[in-house]
This record gives structure tokens, C-alpha cells and sequence, in this order.
């Protein structure tokens, strides 16, 4: 999806035009890229707050609304508004009067664009429970740090939602990174990028759905907006224990951590570095 910066209403029929068109071909869930409502690439906090909404807006009571009306789900990236903070947030609607469910505040914020500006995410990692399975939220650089998708696969994930955007010096992430993810915590993982140019800024597009072998099962190009569909069988991230020669090649990932030789992990930044 293309993304007009501070055109909110613009954007906002957009996502509830793309909604609809995917929902006609059978979607259940509908996901839209990080600050799909607003634009990125904001210069200063002051530019960007007039567009800010909060989670019981204008944008997410049309949203809802189509998500009554289509009977699918969405996501949809938003810069989220609660006194005097500003998050760079999801936004996660349902249908048959479920409104908005819940929302995810981004917890790793790059100095990029609005980011630069806004509140980091004031909440723990969460899962949704779904009709159709459990999912859970990370936003774009959050994928960046392994501990994100992990705690959420802790937590029951069966798929991990990635609204974001990608520019061009971020190809790595879709390249390598997230097939990784899903690998390494044996969850599906389906990422929605921005493509178009904001402010000389290009977004590289190449949204993807991985299953939870790691394995690339839909990919959009760069060419420009385009609506990716897949089938994924969530259930299938419920079976942790893979089976490759019986009892001679057998892996757990859940069962086979070690926690206790991973609580650097946990310490604080600046009590990790050690002494000068």
C-alpha cells in the first residue's frame, strides 16, 4: 500500500477500500503496513500530532465498521494518541460488533523518521486470541531483536503480525531476518510493507508470509501496490517438537532452551557492557 503523508482521511479510505477488496476474495485477516493512516516520515513531533488519533477515533470506528461489514479482521498502523504521549502503534479490529480489540505500542523505536519522536511502547508483549488462531504484534524494527518474536511464541503465538516499513537500506530484514525468526521460534510470521516514495524516502514494498519452517510461502515485489494472499495452518505452530529421523534427529525449540544461561539477556543495558 501507498501511504500520503498527513492525509489521514485519504489513507483512512484507502485501508477501508483495500479491506473490502480482500475480504470479496475470501481474507480473514487484512493487514496494513506500520503508519499506514498517517505517513513516517515526519521532521518533528509537532508535525506529526495533528494526524495522531486515539484508539477510539475516527479511523477506528470506520475501520471497525468495515470489519462489520466485511466479516474479516485488520491491522492498520497509526501514530496513537494518550495524553500527552504519542505511540507509534497498531491498531487491531474485528467484526459482528467486536470494534477494536486491542492495539500494540512499537517497543524499539530507530532514530528514523517519526520515530524519532514518539514515546517508545509502554506495554508488555500480548496475544490476541482469534477466531481463526492466536496472533501477536511486533512493528517493523521491533523484528530487529530476537527477544520480541520470542516472547510472543512464549506467550502462544501461532503467527506474529508485522506492520512496517521498509526503506531501501532495510532489505536485509525481508531477505534473511524474519525467515529466521520463524524459524528459530516455529511460528508464522506475516510482515505488511509500504511501497511508493515520502520525502525522497522509497519503500521497498516486498511484504511477506512465512510458514513456521521458515519457508517463504507468499511475497510481494517493489513494483508498487499489490494484494498478497496465503493460507497458513496456525495449528501447525502448536507442534513445537519437529521430527526429522525418530530417535535420531529430534528438536524442540521450546523444550530444548536453556533458560537459565540466558539472563544477560534480561540485564540492564548499562550494567551489561562491563568494567572500563
Amino acid at each position: 500500500m501507498d501511504v500520503s503523508i498527513g492525509e489521514v482521511e485519504k489513507n483512512r479510505r484507502r485501508v477501508v477500500d483495500r479491506l473490502r477488496t480482500a475480504a470479496e476474495s475470501g481474507a480473514d485477516l487484512v493487514i496494513f503496513p506500520e503508519c499506514a493512516l498517517t505517513g513516517y516520515c515526519f521532521e518533528s513531533l509537532e508535525e506529526a500530532v495533528p494526524y495522531a488519533e486515539s484508539i477510539d477515533g475516527a479511523s477506528a470506528t470506520a475501520i471497525a465498521a468495515a470489519c462489520s461489514e466485511t466479516g474479516a479482521h485488520a491491522i492498520v498502523g497509526f501514530i496513537e494518541k494518550e495524553g500527552s504521549n504519542y505511540y507509534n502503534a497498531a491498531m487491531l479490529a474485528g467484526p459482528c460488533g467486536a470494534g477494536v480489540i486491542g492495539n500494540y505500542r512499537k517497543v524499539h523505536l530507530p532514530f528514523l523518521g517519526v520515530d524519532r519522536f514518539l514515546t517508545p511502547g509502554n506495554e508488555q508483549f500480548r496475544v490476541f486470541d482469534l477466531p481463526f488462531g492466536r496472533a501477536g504484534i511486533n512493528i517493523c524494527y521491533d523484528a530487529s531483536f530476537p527477544e520480541a518474536a520470542r516472547a510472543l511464541k512464549l506467550l502462544g503465538a501461532e503467527l506474529i503480525i508485522l506492520p512496517t516499513n521498509w526503506p531501501t537500506g532495510a532489505w536485509r530484514t525481508p531477505e534473511f531476518v524474519l525467515n529466521a525468526r520463524s524459524c528459530e521460534n516455529h511460528v508464522n510470521f506475516a510482515a505488511a510493507n509500504r511501497c511508493g516514495v515520502e520525502r525522497g524516502w522509497e519503500f521497498i514494498g516486498r511484504s511477506k508470509i512465512i510458514d513456521v519452517n521458515g519457508d517463504t510461502i507468499a511475497e510481494a515485489t517493489r513494483a508498487g501496490e499489490e494484494i498478497l494472499f496465503a493460507e497458513i495452518d496456525l495449528q501447525e505452530a502448536n507442534n513445537n517438537k519437529i521430527v526429522n529421523v525418530a530417535g535420531a534427529y529430534e528438536i524442540d525449540r521450546l523444550a530444548d532452551r536453556r533458560p537459565e544461561f540466558y539472563r544477560i539477556i534480561t540485564t540492564e543495558a548499562s550494567q551489561s557492557r562491563g568494567a572500563d
